[in-house]
């Protein structure tokens, strides 16, 4: 499995394993885990643009503040599914969801396996948590638009993934 250091979490260096995505990639299928332990594939969000907002622990500061305003965002999108993947496990993202009242995206995790965070190359081998950043894919599953945070303590571009998904809805 390819290693690659080139973020941090808290200032200190990470191994991050997997196989990064890049524009113009077709998107690799993942399995992850829905709230009620079903599993979760790119083909339960098939027809529509997905906007992957990735976060290390929606437990955290920055993740709620991240998945809180990809759901806000959801809302106003046409035909983007926003997923959320975590490694958190489901009954803990289930708490979550009905505390911020989550209900235009999806939260998935990815605690089972790291499915996702191999095929994209999110995983941080250190923590077994997810690297923060986004991917944005078209109908037909291709990359338009990723970012991996370089720091996991900072946001992500939420402008330029928005832009990113809005472009494919016009």
């Amino acid at each position: 499995m390819e290693k690659r250091s080139e973020t941090t979490f808290g200032g200190k260096p990470v191994t991050l394993l997997g196989h990064p995505v890049k524009v113009g990639d077709k998107a690799p299928d993942f399995t992850c885990v829905n709230g009620d332990l079903t599993p979760f594939t790119l083909a339960d969000a098939e027809g529509k643009n997905k906007l992957i907002s990735v976060v290390p622990s929606i437990d955290t500061g920055v993740c709620e503040l991240q998945t809180v305003r990809f759901n806000q965002e959801a809302a106003k999108l046409k035909n983007t599914q926003v997923i959320t993947v975590s490694c958190d496990l489901p009954f803990a993202q289930g708490r979550f969801c009905e505390a911020h009242t989550i209900g235009d995206s999806i939260v998935v995790s990815d605690y089972n396996g790291h499915s996702f965070g191999k095929a994209y190359g999110f995983l941080i081998e250190e923590l077994m948590l997810l690297n923060r950043g986004i991917v944005v894919l078209d109908k037909d599953n291709t990359v338009r638009y990723v970012e991996y945070v370089k720091e996991n303590t900072n946001h992500p571009d939420y402008d330029k993934a928005l832009a990113a998904a809005k472009a494919l809805e016009d």
